[in-house]
């Protein structure tokens, strides 16, 4: 981390001591966005008891504040331009933290649900202008450091969030969970006040009917896709077309307004397009086959939930390893050239889980696991800075918006995939196990990743 923290003379950015200052800022909000989902999956069933509700109902704690968040990424990227990077992102900071003494204190589930839905806003607030802030503080020759940093801290949410909830919830009772935002959310608020970059605000029109396609689009498609789990009446099938005509009125909006809230121009850039465009799909890819080792240990291999917890560890783990060395040879290298080298390990980690027979041991199964991370930390990082590298420093905000909302999107419709393979609902098109053909699914997003990325090692340098 140390080369984080380098200085030259001909350096954009910050000077090393308020850069480390903002770095630690930066690394406690987007810790506490992460953590706030993977903390709060493991207290689900102790919630639903305290609350007298059903699990099914206990699952919108969590839904609402992803759907929120997706809904509401490209909005605030485009504020960002009007009011200002830092004002939005502290913003953000600061309803988190009152919402989070909002959630521990919500007597049912309307009052927790509603709380954790502006929880929810006030993370994608910070999540969708972090990357920004990264770009305006670090020297652009760290770039890819930065990212690599980024994702590194991430993994490390996902990977200490079940047992820090665990810790949290044999303690405490669940409000606990959200109490531990707040005296953290003060340390980050202090820092961020003081050391995030002043970003001067505009006088520029915010395209209001933009905001509202953009939040219906996003929302129709990420709860239509998620009611493909359910095999129960047409939903989905609403919620999908809301969905599809909102995206069609957003594009037309953006074609014709003076001030779009995503300037559909940005899009010439094949750099920028292309590493979006691959991004969605390893995303798909990743959380396919992130979200189907879980039953692949507990059914097919029979192990414990406690063992599969812990043979699942490494992979968050590698990418925290990885995440932070992929991107500091994106600074020196080609990062299309990583990405495709890191897409290539992790669809042989994914392939080789979908060979494990019964029987396996923990050896064989953990080093699975650790190369499918190891892969998707070497293609993240190096993804990451191309795509926020390849437009004008100004356009940093809508850049980070679009790296969030593909990554959303993606990490929604993966998840929809493998609850309909382990439904049987693919098994009319494909034979085989439901978990392996979820596996399969990953496989086949990955590669498609693969492909996009590999023909970018030939497009030439813009």
């Amino acid at each position: 981390m140390k080369h984080l923290l380098s200085s030259r003379h001909d350096d954009d950015g910050y000077p090393p001591k308020p850069r480390a200052m903002a770095m630690a800022a930066l690394m406690l909000c987007s810790l506490m966005a992460v953590l706030d989902t993977n903390i709060v999956n493991v207290a689900l069933p102790t919630i639903a008891d305290a609350l007298s509700i059903s699990s099914s109902d206990a699952i919108w704690v969590v839904n609402i504040y992803q759907l929120a968040g997706a809904c509401a990424i490209l909005t605030f990227a485009a504020l960002s331009y009007r009011i200002g990077a830092r004002r939005i992102y502290i913003s953000g900071l600061v309803v988190f933290i009152v919402t989070s003494l909002g959630c521990a204190w919500s007597p049912s589930l309307s009052w927790l649900v509603f709380f954790r839905c502006f929880q929810g806003l006030g993370a994608a607030a910070m999540m969708s202008l972090g990357p920004a802030l990264y770009r305006m503080v670090f020297p652009s020759r760290l770039l890819g450091s930065a990212m690599g940093f980024s994702a590194m801290i991430v993994a490390t949410g996902i990977a200490t969030g079940p047992t820090l909830g665990g810790l949290l919830l044999a303690v405490g009772d669940w409000p606990l969970l959200f109490l531990i935002n707040v005296p953290v959310g003060m340390v980050a608020l202090v820092l961020t006040w003081r050391y995030l970059p002043v970003t001067p605000g505009s006088r520029i029109a915010f395209d209001g009917w933009g905001a509202v396609w953009s939040g219906l689009m996003f929302g129709g498609l990420v709860v239509g896709v998620d009611e493909l789990r359910s095999a129960e009446g047409s939903r989905w099938m609403l919620w999908l077309v809301l969905g599809v005509v909102s995206a069609v009125l957003f594009i037309r909006r953006q074609q014709r307004f003076d001030n779009p809230l995503l300037p559909l121009d940005i899009f010439r850039s094949s750099r920028f397009s292309m590493a979006a465009v691959t991004s969605f799909f390893a995303w798909v890819g990743q959380a396919s086959a992130f979200l189907s080792v879980p039953f692949l240990l507990q059914g097919a291999l029979g192990y414990s939930p406690l063992a599969s917890a812990l043979l699942f560890t490494p992979w968050p783990l590698a990418i925290m390893l990885s995440a932070p060395r992929a991107g500091r040879l994106a600074d020196r290298f080609s990062p299309p050239l990583i990405c495709t080298i890191g897409m290539m390990i992790f669809i042989l980690g994914v392939i080789s889980l979908a060979l494990l027979e019964s029987g396996a041991g923990w050896l064989d199964v953990a080093w699975r696991t650790a190369l499918c991370g190891l892969g998707f930390g070497f293609y993240q990082s190096p993804n990451n800075r191309e795509l926020m590298g390849s437009l004008p420093r100004q356009f940093s905000g809508t850049a980070a918006g679009v790296m969030a909302s593909v990554r959303t999107f993606g990490q929604s419709l993966g998840a929809a995939l493998v609850a309909l393979a382990l439904s049987g609902g693919l098994l009319a098109m494909a034979g085989g196990e439901p978990v392996v053909l979820a596996l399969r699914v990953a496989v086949a997003s990955a590669v498609i990743a693969l492909v996009l990325s590999a023909l970018r090692l030939r497009a030439p340098r813009e």
